[in-house]
């Protein structure tokens, strides 16, 4: 399920403690992983070559710090506009998943800040893993994922059960919103019986996973967060549509950016990482 990862590397963050997190699970052990660094452009031909040089020091010391086995990386280094450069890398390595950091800035400060993480989340057809620059990135163990009837939130339990499988001792928990804002939260057993988590728990014990259900009333976003904070979550797997425009594929959806979208509410106020998976919308 996951065979390539493409981490973008900016020298500074916490993407390459994600990716050593993800390489601890069995499964992911055998990915190929490109490392990517991006130089911005320069003025003169002096300040180009110090820049790659510093880039290419960056690159270098990413790649080192990874535990994984060394023929299974490869780095690359590039010029130009970081936006561009992950979405065009991710493409022609044909990424299973991209990890970036990011400074969880809220959608319209995103934009007028130029957030690499917010374009490329916005135009990007791929599941990606945002790690915000600070939080403290933990051991895998514990994975919340949010569940519903829709085919994004099938992505994201898919994912979640494929590595917590291979995770001794792991969890999944599974939330699900309930339509009441005034309806009590369950736990255990109580939830278990809602039938939104028939499905999701049919496949977990398939697939031999340890879960835990909870319902839970109020705004989704600040239900699905606050759910993550309570049970420690170390992961959290958002299931999110993509979302790239069906007019003009090259350009931002600003009225996407700058309204209620679930997974950018949940991307800024997680406390931990926050993996989104992509669905065809």
């Amino acid at each position: 399920m996951i065979e390539k990862i493409l981490l973008a590397d900016s020298g500074t963050g916490r993407s390459e403690d994600m990716l050593n997190a993800l390489l601890a699970i069995p499964s992911i052990q055998r990915a190929m992983v490109t490392v990517l660094h991006v130089v911005p452009p320069q003025t003169s031909s002096d300040s180009m070559t110090e820049k790659w040089e510093e880039g290419g020091k960056t690159l270098a010391t990413a790649v080192q710090s990874l535990k994984i086995d060394q023929s299974h990386v490869s780095a690359m280094l590039r010029e130009g506009d970081p936006k561009d450069q992950v979405l065009k890398a991710a493409d022609e390595v044909n990424a299973d998943l991209i990890i970036m950091g990011s400074r969880g800035l809220k959608r319209l400060v995103s934009i007028l800040e130029n957030s690499v993480s917010q374009y490329v989340f916005q135009l990007s057809s791929r599941p990606m893993l945002l790690v915000k620059d600070d939080i403290f990135v933990r051991s895998i163990n514990r994975i919340a994922v949010a569940v519903d009837k829709s085919e994004s939130s099938k992505q994201a339990l898919k994912m979640a059960l494929f590595l917590a499988r291979d995770i001794k001792g792991g969890q999944v928990t599974l939330i699900h919103i309930d339509s009441n804002p005034k309806g009590a939260e369950k736990v255990g057993a109580e939830a278990e019986r809602d039938p939104a988590f028939a499905d999701a728990i049919a496949q977990a014990k398939q697939a031999g996973v340890a879960y835990k259900a909870v319902v839970t009333a109020g705004k989704a976003g600040e239900a699905i967060c606050r759910v993550a904070d309570e049970t420690k979550a170390d992961l959290l797997i958002l299931g999110s549509p993509d979302r790239r425009p069906s007019i003009a594929k090259g350009l931002p959806d600003l009225d996407r950016l700058l309204g209620t979208s679930l997974s950018d509410y949940v991307r800024v106020y997680a406390n931990c990482p926050v993996l989104l998976t992509r669905t065809l919308g």
